[in-house]
């Protein structure tokens, strides 16, 4: 056989098979890229808790907690609480929960609180929560009186919180919605009372937590977490222990107010919180009596 046709041969051969080769590992690349693409999926988790307030009890009749990914508000969902699960999908909106119970706010302090469910969500950003309540909603006082509240015209399309969650695949993102009953409630100059619910939330698998012991315990004070503009609330248990959560990284100061006015107000300054660490302080708080 002649020696260049030989050799133009094998140099056909070679660059079928470098082609082969080729085209197997943009195969092999392009399967790579698509199990990368981010559809995977992951969970978040949604909790209630509540910060401190003057009252035996706050009742609030809760019917839906609600996750979508758009922030604008949907002017169709003005009676989402009539809707099923399947009209709820089909306005874009995950279903947390869809149900009615009430729930005291009181029961969920010191760092206690509420599951009300867990949703299965693709990757990607959310950016809005809805709490949507129902009109059964009332105070008790402490004198024993239950007053029921009265609740704004728009209830029924729910309260929006915009949340900015990320969700990561096969990840828990784990929301606590803070309902701050005191500030909720709002006494009318003709007596009655009015709910205008203060919320806030938080990541709970990425924020922080300050705990720690109030003595004496008949004191029994209200203990705030302050840095900056955001304050975050509880009251000691029985024990004088307290636990406040759902903390961002910052510089606190802690305020205690003793309801008992034997005591003095007391402050403790300069608490660095850092990657979401649960701080718990040393030693116990141990307030003055007043003069």
């Amino acid at each position: 056989m002649n020696i260049n046709k030989t050799t133009n041969m094998l140099r056909s051969v070679i660059n079928f098979r470098n082609k082969i080769f080729g085209l197997i590992a943009l195969l092999v690349g392009f399967g790579l890229t698509a199990c990368s693409s981010g559809d995977g999926s992951g969970t978040m988790r949604v909790s209630l808790t509540d910060a401190p307030a003057d009252y035996a009890e706050v009742n609030i009749e809760i019917h839906q907690v609600l996750v979508n990914a758009n922030d604008e508000d949907d002017d169709d969902l003005d009676e989402t609480k009539d809707m099923d699960n399947d009209e709820l999908e089909d306005h874009g909106w995950k279903v947390v929960f869809n149900d009615t119970i009430t729930v005291n706010l009181l029961d969920y302090q010191n760092g206690a609180t509420l599951d009300l469910g867990e949703v299965e969500l693709k990757e990607g950003r959310y950016n809005q929560v809805r709490l949507v309540l129902g009109d059964e909603n009332t105070v008790v006082l402490n004198s024993g009186d239950t007053i029921q509240l009265n609740t704004p015209s728009g209830q029924t399309s729910g309260f929006k919180l915009l949340v900015q969650a990320d969700i990561e695949a096969d990840q828990v993102y784990d929301l606590v919605i803070d309902f701050d009953a005191s500030r909720s409630i709002v006494v009318t100059g003709n007596g009655g009372y009015n709910l205008k619910p203060v919320l806030k939330t938080a990541n709970l698998t990425t924020s922080g937590s300050i705990s720690g012991t109030i003595l004496p315990t008949d004191a029994n004070p209200y203990v705030y977490a302050i840095a900056g503009t955001d304050t975050s609330g509880t009251q000691v248990d029985e024990n004088g222990d307290f636990r406040i959560i759902g903390l961002s990284n910052g510089t606190y100061k802690i305020e205690i107010k003793p309801t008992n006015e034997a005591y003095n107000d007391s402050t403790i300054t300069d608490i660095e919180l850092e990657d979401g660490e649960d701080i718990e302080l040393e030693e116990d708080i141990t307030l003055e009596a007043s003069s």
